[in-house]
């Protein structure tokens, strides 16, 4: 897969120091003149922003405002679906791996309910933005307790469980890159910009392989309302929403 050009530019003066960090850190051009995208370092963070005439705006990672922060307010806690698909129940908060982290927008909802969660997020540019909606948060009043709970890794989640060396996640969470049907602007503004830098998820059975072989107690596979499930072993049980499916892969009983 050739991955698209692109360059690092400070939105003002006062960030080219910042810039030059970030480019030097992710092996990109302060000034590739055909780039077709540019990560954007200003006063709101790290920005991807597409290049070129209709263009849509930037995407950023922001755990304290807009969608995560409504999300957190009225969300419906313990009673979401992803709730119930990891185990949260009364007593019970399982550590969580998300190996597919991409913008961190589930393992955030996971960590406002308590739960410890490790993001795993292979592509760079993804990684970069979490990473920078994570520092932001972390020094925030309210929600730094929250992302405390957030522990970011990059690099490949299959490699990264097979080499796992501390205590194994009670759960494994999985949200492979599929072509999603959601047609909402936020969702078709995103998967413009990223699917030129990861693609689809070929390599989905292997991720479901190895998350089998970490975890602990269950395995959770979210995948739209009627996508086939994942080539390999077939879920328990699964749970049902109007856009998305949760397949569960039960291993032990959570509390046990």
């Amino acid at each position: 897969m050739t991955l698209p050009k692109i360059r690092i530019e400070p939105l003002a003066p006062p960030f080219r120091e910042e810039a030059a960090a970030w480019a030097q850190r992710l092996g990109c051009s302060a000034a590739e003149e055909d780039a077709e995208f540019a990560l954007q370092v200003g006063a709101d963070g790290l920005q991807l922003q597409l290049l070129g005439e209709q263009a849509p705006g930037p995407v950023r990672v922001d755990f304290l405002e807009g969608a995560a922060a409504h999300r957190r307010q009225f969300g419906g806690g313990s009673g979401q679906m992803i709730a119930k698909a990891v185990g949260i129940q009364q007593g019970i908060r399982p550590s969580v791996l998300d190996a597919t982290a991409g913008l961190g927008r589930d393992a955030f909802v996971l960590a406002t309910l308590g739960c410890s969660v490790t993001l795993i997020e292979r592509q760079p540019i993804i990684a970069a933005l979490l990473a920078d909606g994570l520092r932001r948060a972390a020094v925030d009043a309210e929600v730094g307790a929250i992302v405390a709970r957030m522990e970011l890794l990059e690099g490949n989640a299959i490699e990264r469980m097979a080499d796992w060396q501390s205590e194994p996640p009670q759960v494994v969470y999985l949200d492979p890159m599929f072509p999603h049907r959601d047609k909402s602007a936020l969702v078709k503004k995103e998967m413009r910009l990223f699917r030129p830098f990861v693609g689809d998820d070929l390599d989905a059975p292997a991720l479901l392989a190895a998350a089998l072989a970490l975890a602990s107690h269950r395995v959770v596979v979210k995948r739209p309302r009627k996508a086939p499930i994942i080539e390999g072993a077939k879920p328990g049980y699964s749970l049902e929403g109007k856009s998305s499916r949760y397949d569960i892969y039960p291993k032990k009983k959570l509390g046990s």
